[in-house]
């Protein structure tokens, strides 16, 4: 095996976590603690927002009307995406009930989430696909509270196209909040009485650490970090189109990494000496992220062959991964650790995070190893039921009591005991082990 890097990335996603760990475990103290007071408090300080934290329906109502039929044309386009994509999802999922030997029946059910808390990220950029992925989703899964918030620009609340977003997605209540105050809001219940079931969507570096210390008191979709770009590329590959893919990622923000993993050292060379110019092609601060992100977690790696390239980007489980190369269906088999898969130069990354169809809340630093990205699954428990007669308790209750005692669990194999006792009185079974 033969790999070279070209170009290394100084920094990986994980890079400068404990301050921010420090920051907001003491802030998610703080709320718990004081309630809504000290929610709204820090919607004051820290989102300079000082107006309801609830947003009225005729809040909404103005948000839709002063949206130019034209972008809310684009937001439904882009919600019938999600949503059918979504539907045939649910559709893949089913229940069953299947008779494990005659009399002894099991079954599963997939029972939907009651409360659901959808954070839709805000800032600089106003992100309205985000609304349209969290939202949507858990009302096609059949989540009963679907409860969203999101930050407001400064002194304006939320953008007029998020509002219409979550509205036309589904949210049953909107919040006024952002960052950490924001997950607290939703993980409490507070200004709604619905503590959330589970959080979703993606967020700062502020808001993925309180999801992940709050795991366990209530479920979140994964573990995230910056968003992420890997490109696979052979010769056939446009170089121009890959700086391009790679700058479209890096504007993200300072941490976003962007890969590039290629068997062919003319397409690796001139896409480095492209990304550059692109970059500087942007308008601030777009221009200043990509800058920083490209130079601090820029990476390109060369190797022999396509098993090579392949096992490279494993490596990576990028969240996105863009594919240009020769037989996408070779690599659509072979590659294994990704977030979604983009197959040839005809698909990008934005349209997956705008509005294709597939979910574009997805795994980051490493997390595609072990999970995919936001799924109608996410929203359902998939739990496990039984039943039986009498007559089936003869083989199964003698083999738990005598696995039980072979583990040293008395009190368990004396469960089965009884009811072979009371079943078949007349009968006599081998219950040690």
């Amino acid at each position: 095996m033969s790999i070279e890097t070209l170009k290394r990335a100084d920094k990986r996603p994980a890079t400068g976590e404990e301050e921010t760990r420090r920051t907001v475990a003491s802030l998610l103290d703080e709320i718990e603690r004081g309630g809504e007071p000290t929610a709204l408090d820090c919607a004051r300080r820290l989102d300079g927002w000082d107006g309801p934290i609830v947003v009225s329906p005729e809040a909404i109502a103005a948000a839709e009307a002063a949206l130019p039929p034209a972008l809310k044309d684009d937001i439904r386009y882009a919600h019938d995406r999600v949503r059918r994509f979504a539907e045939h999802q649910r559709h893949s999922l089913s229940e069953f009930e299947v008779e494990l030997e005659p009399g002894f029946r099991a079954g599963q059910k997939l029972i939907p989430m009651t409360t659901v808390g959808c954070y839709v990220p805000g800032g600089r950029y106003a992100h309205v696909a985000s609304a349209i992925m969290s939202v949507t989703t858990a009302r096609v899964a059949g989540v009963r509270n679907v409860i969203a918030c999101s930050p407001p620009r400064r002194g304006e609340g939320i953008p007029t196209s998020v509002l219409y977003a979550l509205h036309l997605c589904g949210a049953d209540q909107i919040l006024v909040l952002g960052g950490v105050q924001g997950i607290a809001a939703l993980t409490f219940g507070l200004f709604t009485g619905h503590p959330a079931d589970m959080l979703v969507g993606p967020g700062n570096q502020y808001v993925a650490e309180a999801k992940r210390l709050l795991f366990g008191r209530v479920g979140i979709d994964m573990f995230a970090g910056p968003s992420e770009i890997g490109i696979i590329a052979d010769g056939t590959a446009d170089p121009r189109i890959l700086a391009s893919d790679l700058v479209g990622q890096a504007e993200h923000g300072p941490n976003s990494p962007a890969w590039l993993v290629t068997t062919d050292r003319r397409v690796a060379e001139e896409t480095i000496r492209l990304v550059p110019g692109l970059i500087e092609a942007l308008p601030e601060p777009n221009r200043g992220f990509a800058a920083a992100a490209w130079r601090e977690y820029g990476e390109v790696t060369l190797c022999d062959s396509r098993e090579e390239a392949a096992e490279v980007s494993d490596g990576y489980a990028p969240e996105h991964l863009e594919v240009h190369a020769a037989d996408p269906d070779w690599w659509l088999g072979r590659l294994v650790n990704y977030g979604s898969l983009f197959l040839g130069e005809e698909t990008t990354v934005a349209f997956g995070d705008k509005a294709a169809g597939p979910n574009h809340i997805l795994p980051t630093k490493g997390a595609a190893r072990y999970t995919g990205g936001l799924s109608v699954g996410k929203f359902l428990k998939t739990v496990t039921y039984q039943r039986m007669t009498r007559d089936a308790n003869r083989e199964l209750a003698a083999v738990t009591a005598r696995l039980s005692r072979l583990e040293g669990m008395e009190a368990h194999a004396r469960t089965a005991d009884d009811r072979l006792a009371k079943y078949f009185p007349d009968q006599d079974f081998r219950l040690e082990a």
